[in-house]
């Protein structure tokens, strides 16, 4: 039986009189990809923000497991309860090391036998990080950079993971290389994940169910690749090579 782990109801939120969702609603199941997709200015990053706690609602609520609030919690209680986000344009700490980042995603944490698993885990996933450990993380490429994000997001053993814009700015390989991770992430680690993604085609190939936001409003939902068959879909997001 399918089982939320997250779900958001009625969510408004502006930036001072710009307003970015307007009651919007949407769940992510457990153990599944949940996308959220459209164009710039949808509200897509928005959401994320509201539900990791770095920006406060004007109306509706945000739910973990049915009965937790996140709307009225701080970011850190939020990370504590078990959801960790990796934001868009990566925001890791260019002048500290790869080792000194992925420790910070833990500092919630003092279960050091636990975490030292989990750090092996995440070199598993990125060898890369691994043999960069020394290495200050502003000088990685992109690609290693977006690796690093995710890893300091999972340090946090969460059970929801947020992942805005995995792909912004990488290149081709790299962005194959993210996507295969993601899915080999949910699968062996039974995370549930919320992926906002501009790239619609791979962001709701990947997904088990989507959303499409256009101007703070949800204006589709469905299974990922029912999605990409809907026409509105192939038209608006896709362009004619799709069909």
């Amino acid at each position: 039986m399918e089982r939320p782990v997250l779900v958001v109801e009625d969510l408004s939120a502006s930036y001072g009189a710009v307003k970015a969702l307007d009651h919007v609603s949407f769940a992510v199941m457990e153990g599944e990809i949940t996308s959220l997709v459209g164009a710039n200015g949808a509200g897509k990053t928005t959401a994320l923000k509201v539900i990791s706690g770095l920006l406060r609602c004007s109306s509706g609520q945000v739910a973990l497991d049915g009965h937790q609030r996140l709307d009225r919690l701080s970011a850190h209680e939020i990370v504590k309860l078990g959801v960790s986000h990796a934001p868009e344009g990566r925001q890791i700490f260019g002048e500290l090391t790869v080792a000194q980042n992925l420790a910070l995603g833990a500092y919630t944490r003092r279960d050091r036998d636990e975490i030292r698993r989990d750090l092996e885990s995440v070199f598993s996933y990125f060898p890369v990080l691994r043999e960069r450990t020394k290495q200050q993380a502003g000088t990685l490429s992109g690609g290693e950079q977006q690796m690093l994000a995710i890893g300091r997001a999972l340090m946090a053993r969460p059970r929801l993971l947020l992942l805005d814009e995995p792909s912004l700015g990488l290149a081709p390989k790299f962005v194959q290389t993210i996507f295969r991770i993601i899915q080999e992430i949910k699968e062996r680690g039974g995370l549930s994940i919320l992926l906002v993604e501009q790239n619609v085609q791979i962001a709701l190939s990947l997904a088990n169910r989507g959303y499409v936001l256009s101007s703070g409003k949800v204006l589709l939902e469905g299974q990922g690749r029912s999605l990409l068959d809907d026409e509105r879909v192939r038209h608006t997001y896709l362009g004619s090579a799709a069909g």
